[in-house]
């Protein structure tokens, strides 16, 4: 499962955002409440007033057979889908026991089912679209690097999804099934995960050994396979016009794969490449100690990674025929009945099913009983658990980790009770943890709750753990920062569970569900897939998103477990080289372990004083509850037009006339040429980017979580501030923003978090080969370019409070507005809030010089040029090769 903020990135962020190209993207991006992808943390109103009520929720049967009311688009009536998805679906067992979806999506076009398909075969030749490199594209990376594969990008933060159109000509399909590396045979670990390679090594009917990667490549796909605890998970995507012959190939891997014997030395090195990858990832290093303190013999120890040692050396010595186990692991576990597979594609049901019912049922079905380990309860029922483990990192950060392994929780889906409390647990408005360990200048983000990715929640247990980035002052007093973990989580206790707070998370949810936005097919049918085998046909698209039903006994009988004396305590600091002396086996991770301090122990075994500082959220007035959509003022545009402009700045306006849903898009970039002078004035614009996010964290997370997403971006001259949401309270947010801003003050304690912090950002951004190539890269290109080292350098030497005031001050002297504002709003609501920018509330002056030109590349001399570089990570035997070509 991806997820956006379930866990601590441990890689020294300050910030609360998912990773961007911009390393100093300030909080506030995503709802920094501990909820798991978006797509996880929908709710329906079950009846409450929530904006909308099951009466809404169509099924495909109700809105016709199809766009041409075809008998060809029936689809299945049990379904429960929100209003706003115009697809239609279908679910089907085939004669070997593998579950199907059907998806069929006419979205986009004519109307007809039939319809001629126009997909283009414009390059083909090229394979997958390649994704842009993101706005301010410094080389610096992100501050909040994730090292979590499931982390979700912010890629769509600018989109009112123009690029729909453009997905919805992919066709796309994802299979499921029911066995991961828990079923790996004790002595070669990681079988599963290479399996998940081999199978691809073509198969009976296409033997050639990379043949479906060419084919998806000649035509616009691309594919992709993961393997998790109990779950392996494969989906690719094409054009509309090869999907057919591609779901042929793709299923002949599950039919009769070849696993070339020649090919198994080279698939043990990809795999043993993703492991050294995955090694100076403390993400990863934190799982696979905490997995090492798990019960002997308890599937949660296993190294599900594999590498070369596991899967050829060791096996070579044992004499264990590594292709005959693959053969039989591929015999005995990839069986059609613990399959589930989701087709999306531009085509009739009937057409889909045909297919499916054709290709698919191929897949042989050998009757033996699902891997099951529901039985291994109690995973981290040791000794050894309730302790404190101390951890090197591999980045300049202070975090600390408290978790707590409780039963499975996945039956209780319908009421979610684990996304109520983390949802508690992870506000960031007065009241909460998070606000007062700023306040105390203890910590700096938190993350918290059940990401719900194998590792987080599988039938043996669930996780919940609260990951808090600490300052260095909160290292120093982590047991405080503890301490007031476990004071808020028995105030929750003591309270008991609040139905007016779980009916306005259903509130919150439910408006985002009713007007979901729609993703991209691969992603969507990856998704499903993983729905299928987890939640029953009338719950695939809901199950994972929509809270059903109010149960103040499950909550609290999970709350009842999140106790100090049942909680391990995790500890990451540089601070702690030198003084670990046990290593992990398969990361190598540092760590050493010792008993929670006798006094914090006695004190949390007694009756502890609640802190009155610690109280539950107020009603969140950030809440939209008006849907309408907004009667046009202005001609009908293709493009965006231009609708204020003078010295101060311009405006750019779109009323949106496609996608018809309550929602807007604004941006505004303060244009300033002061950013660029120095690499001094660059650091202090960072800062002040950071510490007006610090400001505004509070006061604006009822926004982030009543699904108004906002941002602020340290942009190459500019700062970028982007809300989207909702249009209803939009407005509300932007102002809020503004009067920050206008009004920037910064505390002496905070400016030294900050300023500490930043220190690591920029050392943790250099230590990655890659960033450290790019930052070089750009530099040579760049005009008037200062480097992330040029920075640290400046940061190093020295700057004051009074520095940073003296440069914000100049800096909203004299600036360029530039704004675009796009979707459910009105061109004279757009002007109102440009207003606000320029006089209302910043009143600053117009630039006195030229506004400055954003982008110069250095035009480079014909001949070839070769940059070496050598890695500042010592530990990290990851190398990056970027080769640049230049075409006037």
């Amino acid at each position: 499962r991806r997820s956006l903020c379930s866990l601590l990135p441990l890689d020294g962020t300050m910030l609360t955002t998912p990773a961007s190209s911009n390393p100093l993207e300030a909080p506030g991006t995503w709802p920094a409440m501990p909820q798991v992808n978006k797509a996880k943390s929908a709710a329906c109103s079950s009846g409450q007033q929530s904006g909308m009520d099951w009466g809404d929720l169509q099924q495909p049967g109700e809105q016709g057979a199809s766009e041409s009311n075809s008998r060809e688009n029936v689809g299945d009536i049990k379904i429960v889908k929100s209003p706003s998805d115009p697809k239609h679906y279908r679910y089907i067992e085939l004669s070997n026991g593998l579950r199907a979806l059907l998806i069929s999506d006419f979205s986009g076009t004519d109307g007809n089912a039939n319809a001629e398909d126009n997909d283009s075969e414009e390059g083909e030749s090229e394979g997958a679209e390649e994704e842009e490199e993101e706005e301010g594209d410094s080389g610096e990376g992100t501050e909040e690097e994730s090292e979590e594969e499931e982390e979700e990008q912010d890629s769509d933060f600018e989109e009112l999804d123009e690029n729909s159109e453009g997905r919805s000509k992919k066709s796309a399909a994802a299979l499921c099934i029911g066995v991961g590396s828990f079923s790996d045979p004790d002595d070669l670990p990681g079988l599963a995960h290479f399996l998940e390679h081999m199978v691809f090594m073509g198969s009976e009917k296409y033997p050639a050994e990379n043949g479906f990667d060419a084919f998806l490549k000649k035509h616009g796909g691309s594919d992709n396979a993961s393997t998790d605890c109990e779950r392996t998970i494969f989906q690719f995507d094409v054009q509309r016009k090869h999907f057919r012959e591609a779901l042929d190939r793709w299923a002949q891997f599950f039919i009769c794969p070849l696993m070339i014997k020649d090919a198994i030395d080279r698939e043990v090195e990809a795999v043993d490449s993703e492991y050294q990858l995955a090694k100076p990832s403390d993400s990863h290093r934190k799982e696979m100690l905490f997995g090492s303190l798990a019960k002997p013999k308890h599937p949660m120890g296993k190294f599900c990674w594999g590498n070369a040692q596991t899967l050829m050396h060791e096996p070579r010595e044992k004499n264990i025929d590594i292709y005959q186990c693959l053969r039989e692991f591929w015999k005995r576990h990839y069986s059609a009945h613990y399959m589930t597979l989701a087709l999306q594609s531009k085509e009739t049901l009937d057409t889909l099913e045909e297919w499916a019912r054709d290709i698919f049922s191929k897949i042989p079905n050998n009757g033996l009983p699902r891997p099951d380990f529901s039985h291994l309860l109690d995973p981290f029922d040791t000794p050894a658990y309730n302790k404190l483990y101390r951890v090197v990192p591999v980045r300049k950060v202070h975090a600390l980790t408290i978790t707590w392994a409780l039963p499975p929780q996945e039956k209780y889906y319908r009421i979610k009770p684990l996304h109520y409390i983390s949802w508690l647990i992870g506000h960031e408005g007065t009241g909460s943890i998070l606000s007062l360990l700023r306040k105390k200048c203890l910590a700096l983000a938190l993350f918290g709750g059940n990401s719900e990715t194998g590792f987080d929640q599988n039938t043996t247990y669930s996780i919940f753990s609260i990951s808090i980035t600490l300052t260095d002052e909160g290292f120093q007093n982590f047991y405080q920062v503890a301490h007031v973990v476990f004071q808020y989580l028995k105030m929750l206790l003591k309270m008991g569970p609040q139905k007016r707070i779980y009916e306005e998370i259903q509130k919150i949810e439910a408006n985002e569900f009713q007007y979901q936005e729609q993703t991209d097919p691969i992603e969507y049918v990856e998704d499903i897939c993983e729905n299928m085998q987890l939640f029953p046909k009338e719950d695939f698209l809901t199950g994972d998103q929509l809270l059903f039903e109010y149960s103040p006994e499950v909550i609290s009988a999970a709350l009842n477990l999140l106790t100090p004396d049942k909680a391990n305590l995790l500890l990451l600091s540089p601070e702690h080289e030198g003084h670990c002396y046990l290593k992990e086996k398969w990361f190598g991770t540092q760590y050493s372990v010792e008993d929670i301090s006798q006094e914090w122990r006695d004190q949390w075994a007694g009756d502890f004083s609640l802190n009155p500082d610690l109280h539950l959220p107020a009603e969140n007035k950030f809440i939209a509850t008006d849907f309408t959509l907004k009667t046009s003022d202005s001609p009908d545009t293709e493009f965006p037009v231009q609708i204020v402009n003078n010295g101060k700045g311009s405006l750019w306006f779109k009323k949106d006339t496609k996608f018809k849903i309550p929602k807007a898009y604004a941006r505004f970039s303060l244009i300033s040429p002061l950013v660029q002078k120095s690499p001094a004035n660059l650091v202090l614009f960072d800062l002040f980017v950071n510490i007006l996010a610090h400001n505004l964290a509070e006061p604006a997370y009822e926004a982030d979580v009543a699904q108004l997403e906002y941002k602020l971006v340290s942009g190459e001259h500019s700062l970028v501030i982007k809300v989207k949401g909702f249009n209803h309270k939009l407005p509300l947010l932007l102002n809020l923003i503004v009067d920050y801003l206008a009004d920037f003050t910064a505390a002496p304690d905070v400016f030294a978090m900050f300023y500490e912090q930043l220190k690591k950002t920029y050392f943790n951004i250099l230590i990655k080969p890659e960033k450290l190539g790019k930052d070089l890269r750009l530099l040579i290109l760049e005009h008037s370019r200062w480097s992330i080292i040029q920075k640290y350098q400046a940061i190093m030497k020295g700057l004051s409070m009074a520095d940073l005031m003296d440069f914000v001050c100049c800096f909203k002297s004299e600036l360029y507005a530039e704004g675009l504002v796009q979707g459910n709003f009105t061109s004279s609501v757009s002007f109102l809030i440009c207003l606000y920018f320029c006089l209302s509330k910043l009143q600053f002056a117009p630039l006195s010089a030229e506004v400055p030109v954003l982008f110069q590349v250095v035009e480079l001399p014909l001949n070839p040029h070769l940059c070496k570089v050598k890695s500042l990570n010592k530990g990290d035997a990851n190398s990056e090769v970027t080769v640049y070509y230049q075409v006037a």
